[in-house]
């Protein structure tokens, strides 16, 4: 009994000590005590006890170490490891590790999270917001622009150029607004949430583009010459790098440029430069937002030097440039046609045109440099455009659909109180609640310098994903109100634009199985980078270091993912009590249960596993999935943790988890090592799947929430474009949402009297007119009852045209037959 004692105590000590990642020599020193304590008490064999004291001393002693365990190691590794190309190597330099990196440890630090700032437009950027954004979204009719004009009207765009809307990212210093890049995004979400095709033509130049890069990277003459013409809009910039043979292959593009010496007229200055030192490129670009009409295009090419002119290297690399479009032998002005979003977008081509080295974006000392400073800003512009626009997509659908579904009535009940819809409200508050917190974090980082390259793929998978499932679930609502497209229609041409965000900035499918864990293994893992640079490198003595290291990390992970899968993870640290307390403790969980499949994942297959592309998206999913459940947390604490939104967090933080847990289970049921899925399955699931998607009683909370007006809802849907006129389809929706709530007693009083026979008619305004002759409703009841149905008469109607559907009835709202 004494020795089964000592046995136990041992293992608890060993279970502390990994659990709370004691070093390894705290740890092989406590093993010792108690090894020398089981001998001198309990009789422990010597020879036992000698052997565990040789392996202690091994792993302490590093010549002994190297010589025995990790060189043999090392020869192993090298061997395995797959090479690098420079593509990859620059793409995995490029950005930042920031939050991700907790959640790839295993142990995230909740109380870093919490100091992260809570993202804050300064007066400026709010007044911004408020002012010349409010007006553009008033000036924008989407309908005209994607059926009538196939553009924004020569106003829109004389105003977004005069009001600096070119600008926002662009410094004060040459005339730009210098925004945040959280008011970058709420900017494009607001005008998002009137016309896609006009969000999108904001958003371009301010993300990946000249812009960015010049202000990166550019020479001092080209800044000063551009970025004043960029902030003002006297300069429509585009940047070109998708090519029909290379889409989401950027690095495979076949378009090329030769270093060359040759002649040129400037088409800004009309002056003719001869003999000077240049590049002869030839291109063939397509999807080219604002292509059509820029003229300044930014260009990526693969640059040679066959004969020298730099130097000794032959094949330099990714090359990016600005062409003025006016330049001889380029080619632009057709145009794609994109669905219902109708924004500039078209292919742009030239062959052998000769441009000097200084249009080289930051000269001569940049060229070869094009890859990494692509991925550097992409890096920034993943995190803003496309998810912002997700998040409008959000916010649109939830304050429309949760009107809808409160004003519309089927069998004498508002729609929305049916479970059926009542589920798909709950999923659209809660994946908007999802979308918006996501983006929230992502941009404080952005704020405060980072580069978040994992963070970025994250944003635009989950946020594209997300909005398409939410405008599905708003469409179905609204049903054939959304179906049939017109005027009135305000969901269509979001849903008719899904494929846009979704293929667009790298497509989503290989976002998801090749970039977000591939890069996030690379990047976050504490040691996984430092072992590949070891290897490339042949240091023998940092892949020591690293993966002893790693070896502990791995061992941690896997105690506490069992202790915490015993426990339920209920004596897991929570910076904060109450309700939330349970999905901090479980996000402490499912992060070292993560960390530890992530290892054993790559331990066992290897560099095999860059090519099992949908087992590496499964574990993208999981990393996905805690970066959202910890986003959740921050932006509820950042909004003052205000308990009206408890059933938003509830949900968006329970489906992330549970998400999480989904794609854990399907990486451990698809590993091809079936003993070692059985083995790691009873270390992180050793009760089963205990995490649960939110209860329905939940979700009918957040659809309750939606269907009438609450700060909670309006914090929701802040940053959307609420017109107020009672003319405009969205803007009737609150006009008609508050009558409706108004006189829901009164029209139940009118559905009494009418089954009991007191009122008599044949149409419902027979009914009203004679309740009231009666003396069973007031004349005030009368007056209300006959706005709020005359307001969601304008709101449940459907847009009809001519024969040649080419001319809307424009008072089909008001039309009037019984």
């Amino acid at each position: 009994m004494t020795a089964l004692i000592c046995v136990a105590v041992v293992l608890i000590a060993f279970l502390a000590v990994a659990y709370l990642r004691a070093p390894l020599w705290l740890s092989s020193l406590l093993i010792v005590l108690g090894v020398v304590y089981g001998v001198a008490t309990h009789g422990l064999n010597v020879i036992v006890a000698t052997v565990i004291v040789a392996i202690l001393a091994v792993l302490n002693i590093k010549p002994f170490r190297r010589a025995f365990i990790t060189n043999p190691l090392f020869s192993v590794f090298k061997k395995i490891t797959p090479a690098m190309s420079q593509t990859e190597q620059e793409a995995v330099d490029a950005g930042t590790v920031w939050w991700d990196r907790d959640l790839f440890s295993g142990k995230p630090d909740f109380g870093r999270l919490h100091r992260f700032p809570a993202p804050k437009l300064t007066a400026e950027e709010q007044a911004f917001l408020d002012g010349p954004t409010e007006q553009l979204c008033a000036m924008l009719d989407d309908w005209k622009i994607t059926h009538d004009t196939k553009d924004l009207s020569p106003e829109a765009w004389q105003f977004i150029k005069d009001q600096g809307f070119l600008g926002m990212i662009i410094k004060k210093q040459y005339g730009g607004k210098e925004f945040s890049n959280l008011a970058h995004a709420r900017v494009v979400t607001k005008i998002a949430t009137r016309s896609g095709s006009a969000a999108v033509t904001v958003m371009v130049p301010n993300s990946l583009g000249p812009g960015e890069l010049l202000q990166h990277y550019g020479t001092d003459a080209q800044k000063n010459y551009y970025l004043p013409r960029l902030a003002k809009g006297i300069e429509i910039p585009c940047f070109a790098l998708t090519s029909p043979e290379a889409g989401s292959d950027a690095g495979g593009i076949p378009d090329y440029g030769v270093v060359a010496r040759g002649s040129y007229t400037d088409p800004r200055t009309g002056e003719r430069h001869e003999d000077v030192l240049g590049i002869r490129v030839s291109w063939e670009k397509r999807y080219i937002t604002l292509g059509p009409i820029a003229t300044i295009l930014g260009l990526a090419f693969k640059l040679y030097d066959p004969d020298g002119l730099l130097g000794d290297k032959k094949d330099i690399g990714i090359t990016c440039a600005l062409i003025p479009t006016e330049h001889e032998g380029v080619q632009i002005g057709r145009r794609h046609y994109p669905g219902t979003s109708v924004f500039q977008n078209g292919p742009n081509w030239g062959k052998d045109v000769f441009i000097p080295m200084d249009w080289v974006i930051g000269g001569k000392d940049y060229v070869g440099q094009g890859w990494r400073m692509l991925v550097e800003c992409l890096s920034v512009g993943r995190c803003i455009s496309l998810p912002a626009m997700s998040v409008a997509s959000g916010k649109l659908s939830s304050f429309t659909t949760g009107a809808y579904a409160r004003i519309r009535n089927q069998f004498g009940l508002a729609i929305g109180k049916f479970e059926g819809v009542d589920e798909a409200l709950a999923r659209i508050g809660g994946f908007t609640y999802q979308m918006d917190a996501a983006q929230s974090l992502a941009l404080t980082g952005l704020d405060m310098g980072e580069k978040p390259s994992v963070l970025s793929g994250i944003l635009k998978y989950h946020n594209t994903e997300r909005m398409r499932k939410s405008i599905n679930d708003a469409m179905d609502v609204h049903a054939g109100k959304a179906v049939c497209i017109g005027p009135n229609n305000y969901l269509a041409h979001g849903y008719q634009a899904i494929p846009v965000a979704i293929t667009v900035e790298g497509a989503n499918i290989l976002t998801r199985s090749m970039i977000i864990f591939g890069q996030g293994a690379i990047r976050c893992h504490p040691f996984v980078l430092k072992e590949l640079r070891a290897a490339m490198s042949n240091d023998a003595a940092a892949f020591d270091s690293a993966v002893i290291g790693h070896i502990g990390f791995t061992i941690s992970n896997a105690v506490r993912s069992l202790v915490m899968g015993l426990t339920c993870a209920r004596f897991a640290g929570s910076p904060k009590s109450g309700p939330t307390s349970v999905y901090y403790r479980n996000t402490m969980r499912m992060s070292s249960a993560f960390a530890f499949v992530a290892d054993m994942g790559m331990a066992s297959l290897g560099g095999s596993l860059k090519f099992k592309e949908k087992l590496s998206a499964r574990l993208g999913d999981a990393l996905s999935n805690l970066y959202i459940a910890t986003a959740v947390l921050k932006k509820y604490q950042d909004e003052g943790a205000t308990a009206e939104d408890l059933p938003l967090v509830q949900w968006a933080a329970q489906t992330a988890l549970y998400d999480c847990q989904v794609a854990l289970d399907g990486f451990l049921n698809n590993h091809p090592n079936r003993a070692l899925a059985w083995l790691m399955r009873r270390v992180v699931f050793p009760f089963g799947l205990t995490q649960r998607a939110p209860a329905d009683a939940i979700g009918t909370r957040i659809a309750r929430l939606l269907m009438e007006p609450s700060a909670s809802r309006d914090r929701l849907t802040e940053y959307m474009y609420k017109p107020t006129a009672e003319t405009d389809p969205v803007g009737v929706l609150d006009h008609a949402l508050k009558a409706v709530i108004a006189t829901e007693a009164a029209e139940g009083k009118l559905r009494k009297a009418a089954r009991g026979g007191q009122v008599s008619g044949w149409t419902s305004h027979a009914q009203l007119a004679d309740a009231q002759g009666k003396g069973l409703i007031t004349q005030e009841e009368f007056s209300a009852i006959t706005r709020a149905r005359q307001l969601k008469r304008a709101v449940i109607m459907v847009d009809d045209f001519d024969q040649q559907l080419n001319n809307p009835d424009p008072e089909v709202t008001t039309r009037v037959v019984f």
